[in-house]
């Protein structure tokens, strides 16, 4: 005797529905949807930059910040990775 489940397996609706969000879940990574937007480098001179801007800018470009770096630490280290 086909249970609940069988009969869900078989219906053409689910096969369908399963596909499309597939499909939805593949168009939204080709067109790099990303969830969590990253924010944009901050502006102007590193001087003025917070603590977080400062490391935010370091680990934009892969410099790996540590949390206990002071502000000063921060800033020393952009100022040497700026062109």
């Amino acid at each position: 005797m086909p249970t609940l489940l069988d009969n869900a397996m078989k219906s053409k609706n689910a096969v369908l529905a399963f596909s499309g969000l597939v499909t939805a879940a593949l168009a939204w990574s080709m067109w790099d949807g990303s969830i969590f937007p990253t924010q944009a480098d901050p502006k102007g001179d590193p001087e003025n930059w917070t603590r977080e801007e400062l490391r935010r800018w370091l680990a934009a470009r892969n410099l790996h910040p540590q949390k206990g770096d002071t502000r000063e630490q921060l800033l020393e280290r952009v100022k040497a990775n700026m062109r």
